[in-house]
């Protein structure tokens, strides 16, 4: 059974690779020009392989994976799984039941937020201008109109998950374009299905590790410089910060004013040191040389006291001599007298 299946594969490819390019009809999904493609969608299986289950088989089998589902619904691609299992039960147009995100097709950011209003699945693609695309989902999420409105509908958290977790998306394929920049060479490129593998040889793959390591942390200094600026302009925006600044300023030209008062005040109290230390210096001269004239003057005093006192001596000797003159003269006199008295007193009497 497994031989069989092998050689119808081999021989749906043999069709597929020469088939004509178009269906001889319009199908009902899809384009005319899809024929060839179609042949990778599906898996030829055969009827007799003792594995195949009955739907009704098939059924439990997925209403157990769906009883797991719900225990734990981060683990599972619920919309996939709701899809195969209606595909299962037969019914046809799954994927216009089930939307999933591989359906998507590009478009613009703006349809992508009506999509997620609405309920549809997003998805992002590597070329698109994924900064815009934030930009204008972060715009609807921060509309506080369009905030109030999506607040009042029931699935108003799954309509807010789905577009972070698209914004996300883009952000993972911005931060690639960004590390792509700083490394100057694109990456190896993407697997283009959930199911294709993403295999790198392991000398590639430590090369293009230690180059990466190299870029991110580059990248990480950018944004770091950037996040800081786009701070320092927030800031300077804020009125409540511009007051603080102002505030600041005006503390700061305070602390200034008085750091030149202070400085001002030791200026002029060294001034006054050094003028007291002059006039202390004048003063003690001043002194000094009052001091010498006071000294000059009591020793002018002295001669001059001297001199008189010389003077004074001198005419009292003279006056002295004088009078031991006159002195001697009138006893001279008086012993002349007396000798002449005593004289006649001893002649005989006539």
């Amino acid at each position: 059974y497994y031989a069989m299946k092998q050689e119808f594969k081999l021989l749906a490819e043999i069709i597929r690779d020469n088939t004509p390019d178009e269906y001889s009809y319009e199908p009902e999904v899809g384009k005319a020009s899809a024929k060839k493609s179609d042949y990778d969608n599906v898996d030829v299986i055969p009827v007799s392989d003792p594995n195949a289950a009955t739907m009704s088989q098939k059924v439990v089998q997925y209403q157990a994976v769906m009883q797991l589902a719900q225990s734990a619904p981060q683990l599972y691609n619920l919309p996939y799984l709701h899809r195969q299992m209606i595909e299962v039960l037969g019914v046809k147009n799954a994927d216009k039941i089930v939307p999933m995100e591989d359906d998507q097709k590009p478009c613009d950011p703006v349809t992508e937020n009506m999509n997620a209003i609405t309920g549809k699945p997003l998805k992002a693609f590597i070329y698109q201008d994924h900064e815009a695309h934030i930009q204008v989902h972060m715009a609807l999420g921060q509309d506080p109109k369009i905030a109030q409105m999506i607040g009042q509908n029931p699935m108003a958290q799954q309509i807010t998950s789905t577009l972070q977790a698209h914004i996300m998306e883009h952000v993972a394929f911005q931060y690639r374009r960004e590390i792509e920049k700083q490394l100057g060479a694109s990456l190896p490129p993407l697997p283009q299905d959930d199911n294709d593998e993403y295999d790198l040889p392991p000398e590639i793959e430590v090369q293009l590790a230690q180059i990466s390591a190299a870029a991110a942390a580059r990248l990480l200094q950018k944004d770091q410089a950037e996040m800081q600026m786009q701070q320092a302009m927030q800031q300077m925006q804020d009125p409540l910060v511009q007051m603080q600044q102002m505030d600041l300023q005006i503390k700061q030209m305070e602390a200034q004013t008085k750091q030149m008062k202070a400085q001002m005040d030791a200026q002029l109290q060294q001034a006054e040191l050094e003028r007291k230390q002059q006039k202390d210096l004048l003063d003690a001269a001043a002194k000094e040389d009052a001091l010498r004239l006071q000294e000059a003057e009591i020793s002018g005093r002295q001669q001059l006291e001297a001199a008189r006192l010389g003077a004074e001596i001198e005419k009292h000797k003279a006056q002295e001599a004088n009078r031991q003159e006159l002195e001697g003269t009138r006893l001279g006199v008086e012993i002349a007298k007396a000798k002449d008295q005593a004289a006649q007193r001893q002649a005989p009497p006539r």
